[in-house]
């Protein structure tokens, strides 16, 4: 069991070990459910989206694939301060 301190702005951190046992990263989030007795549930969120909704995300918008060589020709205008 680990013990936390409430601060004077009455927030809690969690240590390093119990995020990692949650799974959880930087910039993730975490859900906390509110339970009987004054108990409280934490677990990571994860996220409910499915990899089939991204395909097509990337699709160009002209129509067309553009090729390795286009892509060279635009690189070397926008360093070039072309574009």
């Amino acid at each position: 069991m680990s013990r936390l301190t409430v601060t004077s702005k009455g927030q809690v951190t969690l240590r390093k070990d119990l995020l990692q046992h949650l799974g959880v990263r930087p910039g993730e989030q975490i859900e906390v459910v509110e339970l009987p007795g004054g108990e409280l549930r934490i677990r990571a969120t994860r996220p409910t989206g499915r990899i089939e909704d991204f395909f097509g995300s990337l699709k160009s918008h002209r129509g067309k694939p553009v090729s390795i060589e286009e892509m060279n020709e635009i690189i070397a205008k926008g360093w070039a301060g072309e574009l």
